[in-house]
Parts: C-alpha cells; sequence; structure tokens
C-alpha cells in the first residue's frame, strides 16, 4: 500500500475528519449501481477519497453517446462492458482500493445477492423498474441508499433507508409516473455537465454517510436546475408500511411492449415508405420534428391525449420517434384507448439510418 497519510492528507487536515474518518471510509463497502453519467463522478470521487471496498453493478456497454458525459471511458471502451472499463481505470486512479464487477443487471434473482454486504448503495440508474427494486432490496437489507437522477437541465438528489426512521424511494414517489410524462434521457437528452454536477452530490452523500460528518439528505429531495444555478429542497417523510417490505416482487415499470402490440421493422418501412409516409405521426418534439423528419404529422408524446379523436378517424397510424422508444409508449397507450389503427416503427429514426 502507498503512502496513505500523504494521499489522503486532505482529508487528514480537515476539522472533524482526520485520520479516524478516513480510517472509516478506508473499512467501508459500497455499492455503485450503474456505471453511467452518475455512476463515473461517484466512482471517481469515492475511489480518489478512498472508500476501500467498491462495487460496480452494470450489464450494459460502453456507446459512442455515452462519451458526451461518461467521462470515465473514450473511443478505445466502446463495445466494452461499462463495469470493466471502469475497474481498468479506477484502479490505476489509486491501487490501494478494492474493486469488484458485476456484468448484469439488477433483477429479482440476483439484486439481494448483489447488494449484500455493502454498508451504502448509490443508485446511479435511469429506469423506475431498477429504483423500485433496489429501493426494496435495501429495505430488506437494512442498507441506505444515495439516489441521483438527471433529465435535460435537471438534477435530483436524496438519501433513502437511512436508519430505522429514514423514508424510502416509495415514501418520496409511490407510483411510478404514467409513461406519457416519464421520457428518459436517450429521448430528450441530458446537459453533459450535469451528471458530474449530480454524481458529485451523490459522492458527498456517501462520505458523510459513511464516516458521520454533516447531515444527509433523508427525507430531502434536492433539485438542482443547471440552467439557472438553483437549488431547493422539497421535504418528505416516513410511511411506516415502506419500511415492512420483506420480498421483492417482479414488476414491469418500463412500460414495454406487450403480446399483441404491432410493430414494424425498418427495413420494411423503407421498402415502403411512400404508403406509410402520409400515415406516419411522428411522437417527438415539435423542434425534434422541425430539424428533421421522415413525413407525416407531429404529434408530441404528451399531446395524445388531445388528439384521440382524430387518431381514430384515420385508417392506418404509424408512431415514430427517435430510437424508438417514445413511439413504443404512445403505442401502448392508444391501444389502451382502444385504437386498433396503430403501429410503431422498431428502432425508430435511427434505426432507418442503420439500414439506409
Amino acid at each position: 500500500m502507498q503512502n496513505s497519510s500523504e494521499r489522503y492528507s486532505r482529508h487528514y487536515s480537515l476539522p472533524g475528519f482526520g485520520k479516524e474518518k478516513q480510517e472509516r471510509l478506508l473499512a467501508s463497502k459500497v455499492l455503485v449501481i450503474g456505471a453511467g453519467g452518475l455512476g463515473c463522478p461517484v466512482l471517481q470521487y469515492l475511489v480518489a477519497a478512498g472508500v476501500g471496498t467498491i462495487g460496480i453493478a452494470d450489464g450494459d456497454k460502453v456507446e459512442l453517446s455515452n462519451l458526451q458525459r461518461q467521462v470515465l471511458f473514450g473511443d478505445n471502451d466502446i463495445g466494452a462492458f461499462k463495469s470493466l472499463s471502469a475497474k481498468a481505470k479506477l484502479s490505476a486512479q489509486n491501487p490501494d482500493i478494492s474493486i469488484f464487477t458485476h456484468e448484469a443487471f439488477l433483477n429479482v434473482d440476483n439484486a439481494l445477492e448483489i447488494m449484500s454486504g455493502y454498508d451504502v448503495v448509490v443508485d446511479g440508474t435511469d429506469n423506475f423498474e431498477s429504483r423500485y427494486l433496489i429501493n426494496d432490496a435495501a429495505v430488506i437489507l437494512g442498507i441506505p441508499v444515495v439516489f441521483g437522477s438527471i433529465l435535460e437541465f435537471e438534477g435530483q438528489v436524496s438519501v433513502f433507508n437511512y436508519g430505522e426512521d429514514g423514508p424510502t424511494y416509495r415514501c418520496l414517489f409511490p407510483e411510478p409516473p404514467d409513461p406519457l410524462d416519464a421520457p428518459n434521457c436517450s429521448e430528450i437528452g441530458v446537459i453533459g455537465v450535469l451528471p458530474g454536477l449530480i454524481g458529485t452530490l451523490q459522492a458527498n452523500e456517501v462520505i458523510k454517510i459513511l464516516t458521520g460528518i454533516g447531515e444527509p439528505l433523508s427525507g430531502k429531495l434536492l433539485i438542482t436546475n443547471a440552467l439557472t444555478n438553483s437549488q431547493y429542497v422539497l421535504r418528505y417523510t416516513l410511511i411506516k408500511e415502506n419500511k415492512q417490505i420483506d420480498q421483492l416482487e417482479s414488476k414491469d415499470y418500463a412500460c414495454e411492449i406487450e403480446a399483441g402490440l404491432v410493430e414494424i421493422e425498418a427495413a420494411d418501412f423503407i421498402k415502403s415508405e411512400s404508403y406509410w409516409s402520409t400515415r406516419i405521426v411522428d411522437v417527438r418534439s415539435e423542434t425534434e420534428f422541425s430539424n428533421f423528419n421522415r413525413g407525416g404529422i407531429n404529434i408530441p408524446l404528451q399531446m395524445l391525449p388531445e388528439k384521440i379523436v382524430e387518431l381514430k378517424s384515420r385508417e392506418q397510424v404509424l408512431l415514430l420517434c427517435q430510437s424508438g422508444q417514445r413511439s413504443e409508449k404512445a403505442l401502448k397507450y392508444l391501444k389502451e384507448q382502444g385504437l386498433d389503427n396503430v403501429v410503431h416503427l422498431k428502432g425508430g429514426i435511427n434505426a432507418i439510418g442503420v439500414v439506409d
């Protein structure tokens, strides 16, 4: 082990921190779930701070579109597992730290096993299914969760399940939002620096919990706007029944396509584009549609409830968006409203580009 006194000297000289708190960090174990935009800065700062054991759980691989904000990775990492690439970089950053990886996404079968044995779990995921699963597993295991989320220019940070009276994710968000109100970063974007801001705040919460300094954001949701540099705190309280979870349930919050819903492949679209061009309903934003489109009309996803009558009157509708995710949500919603004349383009405009 290298000279820890010199490496962590700025911590040693901090009032109220010193060698004792640093030794607590070195003896601690933290699991970071998601090595993406949030996970990258969290991992970098926890490793630099000297958290002795780090776990990384992520079944995803590095893509070119990640590099705008996932600052641990570069072009040479594209196609590699994020967890393994992150471990290589982090081990070079601080060789004193033990790093364990899980090249898998959490599910009801592996969540308790992967999360077991850690002092704190960091939620760096980007979907509701994972967030509720992490919350429930943490309640069962008695582990605090440091939560972060990002979208467009706004980010959120909170601490869940901190101690006996600490509220949980379900206390703040009892139910997932309507799919029409829940886009993600791949659909509407995120400014590249925002994960750095929010991830650093998450790392700070982890250090506070592990060392006992300061006041963790338990029962508080810190909301940060990167455009205005404004912050405000939303307070929430414990709902006792949310601390009584004793088993994990498999529940899909992702609003994925169900059996019986209809989609077409990009290759089939291209073969018959002249047929579909007058039947396209593009559910992207007005700005996206004006910048580039494949024809048809523009009805942004959130506006669909106002256009039900109009869409019912059409002989056939092809729903289209950039990646296929919003059109999936639109398809499910319209099917639930009784429309049988709708299909969606699998993979969206991105898939057309690949085939072209």
